[in-house]
């Protein structure tokens, strides 16, 4: 109970260095290449979800935006290992590090803008003054419209970062309930104990959705700008 209820979010370091380059790095290690005629049945799941996902996912998009189908599927596969790597005792979860965040946001948002204005220019700066504004509303109207549009990688970033957070602080504060509880009344720290395994099986969709959301979000705005 003396543990800082902010420390599973800092940092981890050995001999001094920061290791979330190899905390990052480690998913990649849940989805190995295939290289046998026939494949497992963890690899043949993995490989229908994939392309499940990926069918759902495109399905809205043109020739050129089917191009990002790729970096689509990367990205998601990214955000959900990582989101349940973060679910085991005493590991680390880079997805509650909103500059981590921003670093997948901006890119991709950038690269879904400037492919907007340079294949669609006059449909994306159409964006900016809708048809049939007022006169007098135009100068209003164009930089609410440029803020909203530059606000989106934020966005991104913080509605990744703050339910990954809020999920991880609550399994964090019940479970220390759960422990204090114990010796007081083991009646009361057994049904919450329940609701910490509710809590925990919630998180495992959550970590789920929220790569399916951040993901289908920048597909979105691909599919605007293509």
């Amino acid at each position: 109970m003396n543990e800082n209820l902010f420390s599973s979010f800092i940092t981890p370091t050995m001999m001094g260095l920061p290791i979330v380059i190899a905390i990052v790095m480690f998913p990649s290690i849940m989805f190995p290449s295939p290289n046998r005629l026939i494949n497992n049945r963890l690899i043949s799941i993995q490989q229908w979800l994939v392309q499940l996902t990926s069918k759902q996912m495109l399905s809205i998009h043109n020739q050129k935006g089917q191009t990002w189908a790729l970096m689509l599927m990367s990205l998601i596969l990214f955000i959900a290992s990582t989101n349940l790597l973060g679910l085991l005792p005493h590991s680390f979860t880079p997805t509650t590090q909103l500059s981590l965040n921003l670093g997948m946001a901006i890119p991709l948002w950038a690269g879904t803008v400037i492919t907007g204005f340079r294949y669609k220019t006059k449909a994306s700066l159409a964006h900016f003054l809708p048809q049939g504004t007022p006169l007098p509303l135009i100068p209003m109207l164009i930089i609410i419209e440029t803020i909203s549009l530059l606000i989106q990688p934020m966005a991104l970033a913080v509605r990744l970062t703050a339910n990954i957070t809020a999920g991880h602080l609550l399994i964090h504060l019940i479970g220390g309930a759960t422990l204090a509880l114990m010796n007081i009344s083991p009646t009361t720290a057994m049904v919450i104990f329940v609701i910490l395994i509710l809590l925990t099986i919630l998180e495992f969709a959550v970590a789920l959705i929220q790569a399916y959301v951040f993901t289908l979000l920048v597909s979105l705005y691909l599919h605007d700008n293509t």
